[in-house]
Order: C-alpha cells, then structure tokens, then sequence
C-alpha cells in the first residue's frame, strides 16, 4: 500500500513540474516563448555572388569574413580572395583584434558560410551590427554560390 501512495505522489509531482515548465504556454516551454518587450533581432541583408562579385572586380572596399565551419574550412583549399577567416563562435572576441579591429565601421562587410541556409553568416552579420558596423550583408547561397559563379579565390592558409 506505501509503493502505491509513494507511485502516486511522484506522478503528482511529476506533473505539477510540467505544468510549471510549460507556465500557461499551451506546451511550448517558457524559455522559447517570444516576448513582447524583447526585439525582433534586425533582418539581414543578403548580396549575391554576381554583386559580390561586381564589387572585387571594380575595387570597391568591401570586408569579406569566412565564417564556414572548421570542416568546411579545411575541406577546402581556397576562400574569397582577401577573405578574413574568423570562426564564427569567437567572432565577437576577435573584434577587438586585428584585422578584424582595423576595419572601419562604415565599410561594407560581407559575412559568408557553408551552411544550406546562410544561418552561420547571419548570425555573424548580427554580432558585426550589434559592434557597430553600419552595412553588413550575408553572401547569398554562400561558399557555393561563390564557385558557381568563378569568383575570385585565394590558397586558404
């Protein structure tokens, strides 16, 4: 009879638990529920490989960041010609070094990735916009877009 109230009393409090976590949300957990006082974090604009492409041909300043995972990084052997390569997690650290410290905050920076979706160089164009940078983009279509189109590449070291 005690393992029966003991069941019992561990199943109440299994479900109180829950019903905390969820808080009202209808299943959805409290921490991924969008809150009306936070800010949509801003939209990132996207330029292809042809512009891209366009603005290196006609020597228009443009920083260009490789933010491809390490094993996209090293499955390769070229990047964008006069590409930083940074990697994404430590970006916001590598900051306040060179090369990334000297470009200036009005320059055209062009963040670019591996990813199916660009979601790596987005989010690194986001930590450049929070530092201050006033025109960040992400490469659409990424590294292969590059390469479809013949961009300029350079030996990765």
């Amino acid at each position: 009879m005690r393992f029966k109230k003991c069941g019992l009393g561990v199943c109440v409090f299994f479900l109180i638990c829950v019903a905390n976590a969820n808080d009202g949300a209808g299943g959805v957990p409290a921490s991924t529920q969008a809150k009306p006082d936070q800010p949509k974090p801003p939209e990132i604009e996207r330029i292809t490989a042809e512009e891209l492409k366009t603005k290196i041909a006609g020597k228009i300043p443009v920083a260009i960041i490789d933010v491809r995972s390490t094993n996209a990084f090293i499955g390769s052997d070229n990047k964008i010609k006069g590409a930083i390569r940074v990697k994404a997690r430590r970006l916001q650290s590598r900051l306040a070094f060179p090369p990334l410290k000297d470009i200036p905050r009005d320059r055209e920076v062009v963040t670019y990735c591996a990813c199916p979706n660009d979601e790596t160089s987005v989010r690194a164009a986001r930590v450049l916009l929070a530092a201050g940078f006033k025109r960040v983009r992400a490469l659409k279509g990424g590294w292969q877009a590059w390469l479809k189109v013949n961009g300029q590449v350079e030996q990765r070291m």
